[in-house]
């Protein structure tokens, strides 16, 4: 295995071995970068072979830490009073007035009692799942010839009917995506265009983009195949980008650690970034890690990599309870994607992480409950 350098501030030797043993599990090619106030701590890359080591500056599919990212530019709207949590979301995009539910095991539908409101796209309660091949999509990719105008995709994704009723569940689906379209909407931009002007360019974000038709070496992608026992080099295309013109808040992100880095080191501190850019309030930072799960919601919030430590916030996981095992502070967040990025924010400890890797059937829930108390043991000393 290939270790890179990193600047050397505290005993970072946990790390380092931990960093350097996980292309004996499986991982080709990985890369971390640690931030404490605005400054670089830490930054390591290993690899399988000398010829897999990825380059410092190379481009990654962040797949759902894009998520954090949408969540973020829409709290920007939310500041400047153009929703509140419980606007409804028909109030926004109004292709969402008419909702209908999933009932009799699946078998017919019922018009929904409830309302979708924008804090059920936040918190994931919208009872909209990951349904990529539902006919309703299928329909505007046909009549797009594969575009999939964001808008047009969501006001397809209306017509799917809710897994249940808005605000009864927590279930990981398209509500991040939904929630794009309600940022356009609200600003009169394109999503991957008012991302980059509130978020990418204030943080000198350059080489992050959400457009899907987004240009620029990738990084080698891998799936690791479980029979084999190896990973396994694959395309490098990302199945939740639905068409040329699909710009996907939940998934649709390529970026690189240098850039990511710089956005949760502004999540760690108050909203602000290293070059004094303000991105988010404090006070928004706070209520995006705060849990919104209420006690129902909070037994279907179910992920083999975060047990019973955390919650969900607005967008993040949030940690509610060490007991769980968790070494951080009580009040870290961020969320991972599915090729095994993950992104890290500790308030309390001015703290900011962000792992990359590329392989799909990633061993997330091996690696980086491991990580986040590796990295917390290095820096609590």
């Amino acid at each position: 295995m290939i270790g890179g350098g990193r600047k050397r501030i505290m005993d970072f030797e946990k790390l380092d071995r931990f960093i350097d043993s996980l292309p004996g599990y499986g991982i080709p090619a990985c890369d971390i970068s640690v931030w404490r106030d605005h400054s670089e701590i830490y930054r390591r890359r290993a690899a399988q072979e000398p010829g897999m080591l990825p380059s410092p500056d190379g481009r990654y599919f962040a797949y759902s830490v894009s998520k954090v990212v949408t969540c973020a530019a829409a709290l920007t709207l939310m500041e400047k009073g153009l929703f509140l949590l419980d606007t409804p979301v028909s109030g926004i995009l109004p292709e969402f007035a008419e909702l209908r539910v999933l009932a009799g095991g699946g078998t017919y539908t019922v018009p929904a009692t409830r309302p979708l409101l924008m804090r059920h796209l936040f918190c994931m309660t919208s009872g909209f799942g990951y349904n990529l091949t539902s006919a309703e999509l299928r329909r505007v990719k046909d009549e797009t010839q594969g575009a999939c105008p964001t808008r047009e995709a969501v006001r397809a994704m209306a017509k799917i009917p809710l897994n249940f009723e808005p605000g009864e569940k927590y279930l990981y689906g398209l509500s991040h995506d939904i929630l794009a379209a309600a940022v356009e909407a609200l600003s009169g931009e394109r999503f991957g265009e008012y991302v980059k002007r509130v978020i990418f360019d204030p943080l000198g974000m350059t080489s992050s983009t959400i457009d899907p038709k987004m240009t620029g070496e990738l990084e080698p992608q891998y799936r690791f195949n479980d029979r084999t026992g190896r990973p396994e080099e694959t395309a490098k295309t990302n199945m939740y980008v639905l068409g040329s013109e699909y710009e996907s808040g939940g998934a649709g992100l390529a970026t690189t650690v240098g850039d990511m880095i710089k956005f949760a080191d502004a999540l760690a501190c108050g909203g602000v970034g290293a070059n004094g850019r303000r991105i988010l309030s404090g006070a928004s930072i706070e209520m995006m890690r705060t849990p919104m799960l209420n006690e129902n919601q909070q037994k279907t919030f179910v992920w083999d990599q975060l047990g019973s430590a955390y919650s969900y916030g607005l967008g993040v996981r949030t940690l509610v309870d060490p007991k769980g095992g968790c070494l951080m502070p009580v009040g870290e967040f961020g969320w991972s994607g599915a090729a095994g990025a993950m992104l890290l924010a500790s308030p309390e400890l001015k703290l900011s992480v962000y792992y990359a890797q590329h392989m799909l059937n990633n061993k997330e829930a091996f690696v980086q409950p491991r990580l986040r108390n590796v990295i917390a043991a290095c820096v609590s000393g």
